[in-house]
């Protein structure tokens, strides 16, 4: 039996570019994910997920991703049909996942699960994957359920911190940063990546000029960005964040109630403010100095939102003792 988490996480700069090709730059949060894995005699696959709702789901091995597969179930199931496909073993395996966050947030929960599950069965069966192993074999897991999707989700997970990612882990750049001034604001409504991401696609397709020029223009705020994070710098990376919100404005993915939560932070003294994720839902971030962090975190309440209580930079996915 082993045990392992791998953290959620949060888009600071770059999403929707970042399905295209271009770099993002998110970090991993301190509220996690966690797996127990079990190794079973029988060649069985059981799953207890009680934050998605799925109780005693048990299906023979040579079933695996076959049939209808509940939708809390996918991403495990996934996962360990295409590390069976590589590393073949005997018996069976039991795996128990639960939450520290729910995956209402947009945290990225089915990325961090599908992460849990791929290291702890490497670590139960002896297989020794690698990071990289393990986000290739994650990000293909995603890929196979929801067709298109970037794997910055991914990547948090595995590696932790806080880190510049270009497509498909490209390019995965760890960055030495220090704590950032990071206020997380819910919206309270629960958004729909896949829906948000085919919208933009559809954007693109009729206009793929002046979107194109959107995900350029997202891409030079991303490095811009990730300079004055190494210096130190969270009041410029604010005004970026503004910079970043136009574009995605722009592109149709901010909603009414994000948009109450932003201005609301940043008449309360925030440097700046932004969607974080997909956009039509889940949460807002805010960079702010110290002193009116109460003040913004109370503007975001008074708005209609919910302030999450998380810490950025966390460490990438790891073995409970």
């Amino acid at each position: 039996m082993i045990k392992v988490s791998a953290p959620g996480k949060l888009m600071l700069l770059g999403e929707h570019a970042v399905v295209y090709g271009y770099p993002c730059i998110a970090t991993a949060v301190d509220q996690r994910m966690k797996a127990k894995v079990t190794a079973l005699n029988e060649p069985t696959f059981e799953l207890e997920a009680a934050d998605v709702d799925v109780h005693e789901y048990k299906k023979p091995l040579t079933e695996i991703g076959i049939g209808d597969i509940p939708k809390g179930a996918k991403f495990v199931e996934i996962a360990l049909q295409n590390f069976l496909q590589k590393y073949p073993i005997n018996g069976g395996v039991r795996v128990e996942t639960s939450s520290e966050f729910s995956s209402q947030f947009g945290f990225g929960s089915s990325s961090a699960s599908t992460v849990c599950a791929i290291n702890a069965f490497s670590e139960l069966f002896g297989v020794n994957l690698s990071q990289k192993e393990i986000f290739d074999l994650s990000y293909k897991t995603v890929l196979d359920i929801q067709g298109k999707g970037s794997g910055f989700d991914v990547a948090a997970a595995v590696y932790g911190g806080t880190l510049y990612f270009v497509t498909g882990g490209k390019v995965i750049d760890p960055l030495a940063i220090e704590k950032a001034p990071l206020i997380v604001g819910y919206t309270g409504v629960k958004a729909d990546t896949t829906t948000l991401i085919k919208q933009v696609a559809e954007k693109k397709e009729k206009n793929p000029e002046k979107v194109e020029r959107i995900f350029q223009a997202i891409a030079k705020l991303v490095d811009g960005a990730k300079q004055k994070m190494l210096e130190g710098d969270w009041e410029r990376v604010g005004k970026l964040m503004d910079f970043n919100q136009e574009y995605l404005r722009d592109l149709g993915v901010s909603s009414e109630k994000l948009e109450a939560l932003i201005s609301a932070a940043k008449k309360a003294g925030a440097w700046g403010a932004k969607l974080s994720g997909a956009g039509g839902g889940d949460c807002m971030i805010a960079l702010g100095p110290n002193d009116k962090r109460e003040a913004i975190q109370k503007a975001i309440v008074e708005a209609g939102g919910q302030v999450i209580d998380v810490l950025p930079n966390a460490e990438g996915v790891r073995v409970e003792s």
